[in-house]
């Protein structure tokens, strides 16, 4: 089959078609870094497609030394490493979503900028810049590169309240703020911005907007602080979903219902917060 506008996803409603090599699954790459601790990042994405029926592929672009309690320690990996990697997947077995999380420095945001341009595939944009624990993961000088390299080209970029500040200087305390905030976001250049609203009172209610219809998703807010992860997750059954062919609007709400469950299962891990439990459809542990 043809691809038909594959970086739009299918915003006029009808799925996305894409090229299927017979008998694989959907293929999903994740450029991240990787957590160590195996909550978040790299790990978690690979986790989360895997659960959702698709390929997880990955371009480690960062290494950290992390567990429960925080971030100990980061080292970012050479721009040619981060091509390299790229390439050898793209090239030969093809990618049907990309999704993105920590890039750590300029160089290599603008490095996997110009690297997607040339994808013809949806491209989930998580600008990852403080982790759960609120370590800093993107360096100041990149927060630039982010806003003029990455995000013109992301099919949707998935900003928590922490970065829609740091990306735009917009902070958001209530409900009502969301929308300013997308309306900041998309000024530059993604299709679609999913505004994050799970640090505020109340339920758990995101936005997703393309600057012209919106969509409200509302969630119960679970009492657990089990939560490592959550942003990666979401952002990685997102890319998911789209790879599978669905519109944006359709594949958020299923990435949604996906978190929301894994937030629920979230089970405690170390002496600190915990993960989401990526594999709550799969059954009991043994």
């Amino acid at each position: 089959m043809d691809d038909v506008n594959p970086r739009a996803g299918g915003a006029d409603g009808a799925r996305v078609q894409r090229p299927v090599t017979p008998g694989a699954p959907p293929r999903v790459l994740t450029v991240a870094g990787s957590d160590s601790g195996g909550g978040a990042g790299i790990q978690a994405d690979l986790k989360t497609m895997l659960a959702l029926g698709t390929h997880g592929m990955s371009v480690v672009a960062a290494v950290t030394a992390q567990n429960s309690l925080g971030v100990q320690g980061s080292w970012e990996l050479p721009a040619e490493a981060v091509r390299a990697q790229y390439r050898s997947v793209v090239d030969d077995i093809g990618v049907q979503a990309v999704k993105t999380g920590m890039l750590a420095s300029a160089e290599l945001v603008e490095t996997v900028a110009e690297l997607l341009a040339g994808t013809e595939a949806p491209v989930v944009v998580d600008p990852v810049g403080v982790s759960k624990h609120g370590d800093p993961l993107l360096a100041g000088e990149a927060v630039d590169s982010l806003r003029g390299k990455l995000l013109p080209v992301a099919t949707v970029v998935t900003p928590n309240l922490d970065e829609v500040a740091q990306l735009t200087g917009v902070r958001v305390t209530d409900e009502t703020g969301l929308r300013e905030a997308a309306v900041a976001v998309l000024a530059h250049g993604s299709r679609w911005a999913l505004i994050k609203g799970g640090h505020l009172r109340g339920e758990a209610v995101d936005l997703l907007t393309d600057g012209t219809e919106e969509h409200w998703l509302r969630a119960p807010r679970h009492d657990n602080r089990h939560t490592h992860g959550t942003g990666c997750t979401l952002a990685s059954a997102l890319a998911s979903y789209l790879a599978k062919g669905l519109p944006v609007p359709e594949a958020a709400r299923a990435a949604k219902e996906y978190t929301t469950g894994a937030i629920a299962a979230g089970f405690p891990l170390g002496a600190g917060l915990g993960p989401v439990d990526h594999g709550w459809r799969l059954g009991e542990r043994g």
